[in-house]
């Protein structure tokens, strides 16, 4: 049996009313690894992670995940969406909003029981956050919710876990938990996908990049592609990078 990648993107395009966000984007996500989406504000980052997990169409090109469409691998893969995106106000606790994970593999009608409760407990002892299950999640600050959303994802149990700027505005605490909970699950023999902004922590929290601005600039392991040169086509000549012989701080 021919071995597929868990994210195989060919010739992707994508366009909002008519102008491309992403154009003739191939991608080739090996398993067990850590990737970075990088690129500037516009580049198409959340698109691409989105277009992945079937929640846009592309205008062309194709989206596999483990050789198949989303649509039949739906329960392989974890997404954590920005923090900004969600309505904290919702009236729920931290150990319910992880219990939401199960529901794709109980289904919308099967109601959680123990086992799940469980899982949902531990998740939360993982990010760190088990003395926090019965706070509502609008009580908890923006490093606490993140943390209670990447909760979530875990108690899916999922080969693929993608994620939409986990880091962005949290604490030290929270950035420290995340990067042990991404290191942890690459162990595992996950594939774990980020949309990031932080350029100097590249090379410290990946092994692979894709350097996106609408069309791919370079992907492949951080040592080989992560470069001045790259990011200077990706980013043009405004951005400033610390990089000390190819390494980050």
């Amino acid at each position: 049996m021919v071995s597929e990648y868990p994210i195989h993107v060919e010739d992707l395009t994508v366009a909002y009313h008519d102008e491309p966000v992403l154009w003739d984007v191939d991608l080739q996500v090996p398993e067990g690894t850590l990737m970075a989406i990088v690129g500037p504000n516009g580049a198409g980052k959340s698109t691409l992670i989105k277009t992945i997990l079937g929640l846009m169409e592309p205008a062309a090109g194709q989206v596999l995940i483990y050789g198949q469409g989303y649509a039949q691998q739906r329960q392989q893969v974890a997404y954590v969406p920005q923090r900004g995106s969600v309505d904290w106000d919702f009236p729920t606790s931290a150990l319910d909003v992880v219990m939401m994970g199960c529901y794709g593999r109980l289904g919308w009608f099967r109601r959680p029981a123990g086992r799940e409760r469980a899982a949902a407990r531990a998740a939360l002892e993982r990010v760190g956050m088990q003395d926090f299950a019965a706070r509502q999640i609008s009580q908890l600050s923006g490093g606490q919710q993140q943390r209670v959303f990447l909760a979530r994802a875990l108690v899916q149990d999922a080969r693929i876990y993608m994620m939409d700027e986990p880091f962005q505005g949290v604490d030290a605490l929270t950035e420290k938990a995340i990067v042990s909970v991404l290191q942890d699950l690459r162990a595992q023999g996950r594939t774990v996908v980020v949309v990031h902004h932080d350029l100097d922590s590249v090379p410290q929290y990946f092994d692979r990049v894709l350097l996106l601005n609408v069309r791919a600039v370079a992907a492949g392991p951080v040592a080989e592609v992560f470069t001045p040169e790259n990011i200077r086509i990706t980013y043009g000549a405004k951005v400033k990078l610390a990089l000390k012989n190819g390494n980050g701080h």
